[in-house]
């Protein structure tokens, strides 16, 4: 699994500021089942922040994900608390794959894949 892009978000260019209070809040977020961060796993793909307004582009690691309401709901309020704007969450169009995890936990023992 040697093909790990890191996530270039749209605030990154545009409120670079943001990017580690960002990814610190997000690293506290987990998917309940897997027990690795938001970030650990990739699913952040994109936070904008326009017009006052921000919004998260986020894939789940399955789509019919149990607790997906939830994390989803986890993010919004995440970054919303971080940028003290309102903020939505969009659900990407694009499958998860081990390879949007961080490249460090991707040929562990992690449990999901042998």
């Amino acid at each position: 699994m040697t093909d790990y892009q890191p996530v270039q978000w749209d605030i990154d260019q545009t409120h670079p500021q943001f990017h580690d209070d960002l990814t610190e809040g997000l690293s506290g977020l987990e998917d309940p089942e897997i027990g690795l961060s938001f970030i650990e796993l990739g699913l952040i793909r994109n936070i904008t922040l326009e017009d006052q307004k921000a919004c998260v582009l986020m894939v789940l690691t399955t789509p019919f994900c149990p607790y997906g309401p939830e994390m989803i709901e986890n993010a919004r309020a995440m970054v919303e608390k971080i940028l003290e704007v309102p903020t939505t969450v969009e659900l990407s169009t694009e499958y998860w794959t081990p390879a949007m995890m961080d490249p460090d936990l991707q040929d562990s023992d992690w449990g999901l894949f042998p």
